[in-house]
């Protein structure tokens, strides 16, 4: 049964621009994308007296979300949802009506922001929990969810490092970890004693516990641009870093990546790492590994084992 703190009133979900909209008065941040977040599944219904809303560009991850602020809104309670036009900004007064609520809709700075009041009985709320849930696939043999990265396909750069990745032994971490394929993978070595799985989005982290199943696996809900998890003297890394943020390219995140990794890692541990082609990781890799090793380069990705 969903419950959460009583004392909550008011959620926000992601960081909507500051001058688009006012942060509702002690409200509880629930975005699986922070770490330490409540959960928003976990919000009793019709407890809410207001919620704001940096909407999901997926479809089906945005109406998951919407209905379920909507049903933790007490009846009449105060909903704003906003989105980037071209990120289904123009798609949120329809589908926030589709759910009975009446709406305002006002388009500002390349933004649409929906006000809307909850109704007294909101229509389609459980199709659309239940269409975003987590659930098995068939294709990946795993639990996932819509809104993880690659969740319903196993995405090319993680494929090729399955091909490729040697049989590992010793202490190693997954940074990036998603649903957990390359952990399972890593975890069939016997000779691995111990994998710290790390990835920003919770949803991920709760995924791959399902999906691991493995004494030897530790899972960590982690920003790794933070100073947690605390990682080091280990023997492997593997790692498929992100290159988006909010939905825009930062080559940033894939260096925090590297740099994490470094600092991780034993003298001689190794990382196998996978990335676009296009990103210029061979710089970074260099500066902070004593060898960098390019392995393979098929599919616009290019696969590295760097060295300490």
């Amino acid at each position: 049964m969903p419950q959460t703190d009583p004392d909550i009133r008011a959620i926000l979900y992601g960081l909507p621009p500051a001058d688009l909209a006012a942060v509702p008065d002690g409200a509880a941040q629930v975005s699986p994308l922070i770490p330490g977040s409540a959960r928003l599944e976990d919000i009793a219904e019709a407890s809410l007296e207001a919620a704001l809303l940096l909407a999901p560009p997926g479809t089906v991850e945005r109406r998951y979300v919407l209905a379920l602020a909507i049903r933790a809104l007490r009846p009449g309670g105060r909903l704003v949802a906003l989105a980037p036009k071209d990120k289904g900004g123009t798609r949120l007064a329809k589908e926030l009506r589709g759910f009975g609520c009446a709406v305002t809709d006002e388009p500002r700075r390349h933004h649409r922001t929906c006000t809307a009041t909850r109704p007294e009985t909101p229509a389609g709320i459980a199709a659309a929990i239940e269409a975003g849930a987590p659930r098995h696939i068939d294709n990946l043999s795993l639990c996932t969810q819509p809104g993880i990265f690659s969740w319903d396909r196993l995405d090319p750069g993680s494929a090729l490092l399955l091909r490729r990745l040697p049989a590992l032994a010793g202490r190693g971490a997954d940074l990036g970890c998603g649903l957990g394929i390359l952990a399972r993978e890593v975890l069939k070595s016997e000779k691995v004693a111990a994998l710290a799985l790390v990835d920003i989005d919770r949803r991920a982290i709760e995924m791959a516990r399902r999906n691991v199943g493995d004494a030897r696996a530790s899972l960590h809900w982690a920003d790794l641009r933070g100073s947690e998890p605390a990682l080091s003297g280990l023997d492997f890394v593997v790692s498929n870093p992100p290159f988006h943020d909010g939905g825009a390219e930062d080559q940033a995140l894939g260096q925090v990546f590297i740099a994490r990794a470094a600092a991780a890692l034993r003298p001689g541990g190794t990382l196998h790492l996978v990335a676009n082609a296009h990103l210029p990781y061979e710089g970074p890799l260099r500066a902070a590994f004593r060898t960098v090793t390019p392995v393979a380069t098929e599919g616009g990705y290019k696969l590295f084992e760097a060295r300490q």
